[in-house]
This record gives C-alpha cells, sequence and structure tokens, in this order.
C-alpha cells in the first residue's frame, strides 16, 4: 500500500473515458442497451452515459476524423466493472439481443471473469466483475493474473438471476470503469511514465509486451502493451480514444503527481480544477481531485 509520496494514494481510482466518434447516435445506443448506461448529460455533439447520475463514458461527435489503424497506440479496451456475477451475466444476454454485436471472447483471470466486445466503431470493450482480494494471489509484489476460458452459456445459466431480469435494463449504481488497457509502442516507456513518473505501481509485467499498473493494491488501473502496436510511435488525432480520466483524493494528491510529472519532463496543464498531460504515445491523461 501507499507509504511515499512517489505513489499515487490508496484511493486513487478511475474516472470517465472520452471516445471519439463519427455516429453518435450508434454508439449511444449501443452503451445504453448493452452495457446499460443512462443519460447523465448532453450538450451539442456529446452525450454523457453513466449510472445513477455519475458520468462513466462521454461520447463526442467528431465526424471529419479518420479511424485509427489498428497498429497505432491508442485504446486498446475500456473495463467496466461491475459489482456482482449476476449483474455481468444481465449485461452479457443484454448484449446478445443487439443485432450484429462482435462478440471478441472470454477470460478467467483468477482475479476476475471478463467478456470482451468491440462497439460499432470497434474501440474494444470488456465487461467484468471481480473476484474477493481475498482470493488473489500476491508473490514478490506481483498478482497472479492468467487467462483461461469461460462458457458464456454456463456462466449466463449460473449466475443470471431470471427473477429480475428485464424489470430493468440499467446497470447497478456500482458499475463503474474498473481499468483502461492502451496500445502503446514500448513497454519500458510505458513503466518510465506510468510507474515512475505518474506513480502507478506495478502489479505484474509480462515480460516486454504487457504492463500492468494499479494504486491501493488493486489487480490494475490500468495497462498498455505492444501485442499490436510495437514501435508506433506518438499517434494522430484519430477517432476512438479522447481522454482517459483518473480520480485522484484531493488536491495535495492532484499538487504531488503535478510535481512528479514536472520533474520528470512531461508537459503539464493545469486549470486550477485538474491537470491535463499527454502519455509518450499522445494518449490524453486528466487527473482530477474526486472532491471537486
Amino acid at each position: 500500500m501507499n507509504t511515499t509520496i512517489d505513489l499515487l494514494p490508496d484511493a486513487t481510482d478511475m474516472g470517465p473515458v472520452m471516445l471519439k466518434t463519427a455516429k453518435l447516435s450508434r454508439l449511444v445506443h449501443w452503451y445504453t442497451a448493452g452495457v446499460g448506461l443512462e443519460h447523465v448529460a448532453e450538450r451539442p455533439g456529446a452525450v454523457e452515459l453513466g449510472v445513477d447520475g455519475r458520468t462513466i463514458l462521454v461520447l463526442e461527435e467528431a465526424p471529419d476524423l479518420r479511424g485509427p489503424n489498428p497498429a497505432d497506440a491508442g485504446l486498446f479496451h475500456t473495463a467496466i466493472l461491475y459489482p456482482t456475477h449476476a449483474a455481468l451475466a444481465a449485461a452479457v444476454v443484454r448484449m446478445t439481443q443487439i443485432p450484429g454485436i462482435q462478440f471478441a471472447g472470454t477470460g478467467d483471470h483468477h482475479v476476475s471473469e471478463a467478456f470482451y466486445f468491440a462497439d460499432p466503431d470497434g474501440n474494444g470493450v470488456e465487461l467484468y466483475v471481480d473476484r474477493p482480494r481475498s482470493a488473489w494471489l500476491w508473490a514478490n509484489g506481483q498478482v497472479h493474473m492468467t487467462t483461461e476460458f469461460i462458457d458464456p452459456n454456463r456462466f449466463v445459466n449460473e449466475h443470471l438471476d431470471r427473477g429480475s431480469f428485464g424489470q430493468s435494463s440499467t446497470a447497478p449504481v456500482e458499475a463503474k470503469i474498473g481499468h483502461v488497457h492502451l496500445q502503446v509502442g514500448d513497454v519500458p516507456t510505458a513503466r518510465a511514465f506510468y510507474v515512475d513518473a505518474l506513480g502507478f505501481a506495478e502489479t505484474t509485467a509480462l515480460g516486454n509486451t504487457a504492463l500492468f499498473v494499479s494504486a491501493g493494491g488493486y489487480h490494475h488501473h490500468m495497462a498498455m502493451n505492444v501485442w499490436n502496436s510495437r514501435g508506433a510511435g506518438r499517434r494522430a488525432d484519430t477517432l476512438g480514444l479522447g481522454r482517459v480520466e483518473i480520480a485522484v483524493p484531493d488536491a495535495d494528491a492532484l499538487g504531488a503527481a503535478r510535481e512528479r510529472l514536472t520533474a520528470a519532463g512531461v508537459a503539464v496543464v493545469d486549470d486550477g480544477r485538474s491537470i491535463r498531460f499527454d502519455d509518450p504515445w499522445a494518449n490524453r491523461i486528466t487527473l482530477t481531485p474526486a472532491a471537486s
């Protein structure tokens, strides 16, 4: 756990993710009908989706932008965490009811159980539930994660609450962004930025192909991989990922992060409420105090 100002505080969590899309209404429908998000706010060219009045996802229309190349740096997937197996099973069933749904597989990661999809723009989406922290295995500061197959039909049959399914099409109020997984050009540079400069703790790594980092002993709040993007440089302004928001507990934590980043030579924009900066691949990150 955090005992030094060189790390992000234990209470750090992920905030909303912003995606840029050429077809706003299509993406809004997908994330409401399947994921179970609700309209939180709307302005010309943008919709905020979430639960219980809390924004999880921001969708902004950008019809003049091109789509990203699969080998570009950028978004690998946005991961939405559900509080219970029943809530996840309900979301999986809702997904199967969307015509043309792009199902990308399953993964029992030991710390969590996940189902993978691609939204209509091709953005990766993970829907998952955590196993209890008491069941996670740690050794030498690294958490054990693996990928085993989950039978979707068996998962739904075991966990779907058929009595309540259909009474509500929305995600539970506890649903949130659990983690964000990025495509980057190389892992050592990602480690220097996200661990050494920003202040996440490394929780596991797959050689020089993937890195997982977190605050407060979570299995991972962010991940970076080179599976499709090894050697990628700074990304252009494209459809897809627009911004990742990280919520730190208070202004003191924000100030400490700003100092670490500035000392590492990262250009930081401070508007008095939050700080904005780019990672080495021009993935835009915003840090905001949770109390703001």
